[in-house]
């Protein structure tokens, strides 16, 4: 990578990741595979790119593709400290009476909520998945107010939970495209909790229940997340998968049978690693240059990005990229730390790739009386010649 700098009163600089000599002619990218199913959505995880989208908005019943959302409120609750994993719930008689796939938890019995945890992840266990609801909200409906909450929060458009199960009802439904979302922030939010969604089985009394994603044993660069059927829905399946440092999310709708969203899953994760890139240029908090301040207590800003630049472009792409950077030339202090001060401009060639804000790393308070007054002066000049 290099870095050209252009003269210091105009801020600017361009970062290429290539000499244009260097550039590859660009090749067409095939058509993405046509699934047998109802909607799917091909995502990159570390940019967030979705990279296949077919109905990806369109809203449907989860099934228990639902338990993602269970799981995920559960695990920030751990860590917020409101819940520990070692609490004791006692399994109340509507849990233990939840109809469809079963942890095979007993009524009155007491189970650590890590156990419930893994029963609602690896087994699919409705009981479980009402239990642990209890045990955070009190109620099952309270709960799915705080999953109603967590959706909003996190951007889910076509979603609406009613339960922590997934189990039919007319509004309780989501997206292809929500689920992705969904995915990406439970992998990225707590990695440790997401290392469970790549257990093979669990066993509790003394009934040992494998993980029905079948992808698990047939794709050793798949590492979870979670499937989902009932009659209503069809076979639905979030998968995620890691090669070579690139992560993909997959998640399909609305399929005919256990095998065949294994297939189509893999047909998609297999389109997107052969085709696609991602590379992540800048990371969040580094600094990318210092930005000239007017009237402050320093005469300079560091300047970085809020989050990282990471970009999905077509294989081969990557490497005809080029980056500018423009910083605003007039900032007078006070400077609060995270005010946009700035833009990074991602090109190929013409075409405008992405662009992101750059912030002020720290906060610059106004300079003294002195200060103030010459760069007053030497701003009226700058206007002037600039």
């Amino acid at each position: 990578m290099k870095i050209f700098s252009f003269a210091p009163c105009l801020l600017v600089s361009v970062l290429s990741f290539v000499t244009p000599a260097a550039m590859a002619v660009e090749q067409a990218i095939p058509a993405p595979p046509q699934l047998a199913a109802k909607s799917y959505v091909l995502m990159d995880a570390a940019s967030g790119k979705v990279l296949v989208d077919n109905n990806g908005d369109e809203r449907l019943p989860p099934a228990s593709l639902t338990k993602l959302m269970t799981a995920y409120i559960a695990t920030l609750e751990i860590n917020r400290g409101q819940i520990s994993e070692q609490d004791l719930v006692t399994v109340s008689e509507k849990a233990w009476r939840t109809g469809g796939s079963r942890m095979f938890i007993q009524v009155g019995s007491q189970v650590t909520v890590d156990d419930l945890l893994h029963g609602v992840i690896i087994q699919s266990g409705n009981d479980a998945s009402v239990a642990l609801a209890e045990h955070i909200a009190g109620s099952e409906e309270s709960f799915a107010e705080m999953m109603n909450q967590s959706a909003t929060r996190l951007g889910l458009q076509n979603t609406h939970f009613r339960n922590a199960t997934g189990l039919p009802d007319p509004e309780h439904y989501s997206s292809a495209h929500d689920m992705a979302k969904l995915a990406r922030a439970i992998i990225y939010q707590d990695p440790e909790h997401y290392a469970v969604y790549a257990q093979k089985e669990f066993l509790w009394n003394n009934i040992k229940q494998p993980n029905r994603n079948l992808l698990l044993w047939r794709d050793k660069s798949v590492d979870g997340l979670k499937t989902g059927h009932t009659d209503e829905a069809g076979y639905c399946l979030v998968a995620s998968a890691v090669r070579d440092g690139q992560r993909l999310i997959s998640v399909v709708f609305g399929t005919s049978s256990e095998e065949a969203r294994s297939a189509e899953t893999q047909k998609l994760l297999t389109y997107g690693f052969r085709f696609f890139e991602t590379e992540t240029f800048y990371k969040r908090g580094d600094e990318l240059a210092k930005a000239k301040i007017w009237k402050g207590e320093q005469g300079e800003v560091k300047a970085g990005l809020a989050e990282d630049l990471t970009l999905t472009v077509p294989r081969g792409q990557g490497k005809n990229l080029k980056a500018s950077m423009s910083l605003d030339p007039t900032l007078v202090a006070p400077i609060e730390q995270g005010q946009v001060i700035g833009v990074v401009e991602v090109r190929n060639g013409e075409e405008l790739v992405h662009s992101a804000d750059l912030i002020a790393m720290q906060s610059v308070a106004e300079g003294g009386i002195f200060r103030q007054l010459w760069d007053s002066i030497r701003l009226f000049f700058y206007g002037l010649f600039n």
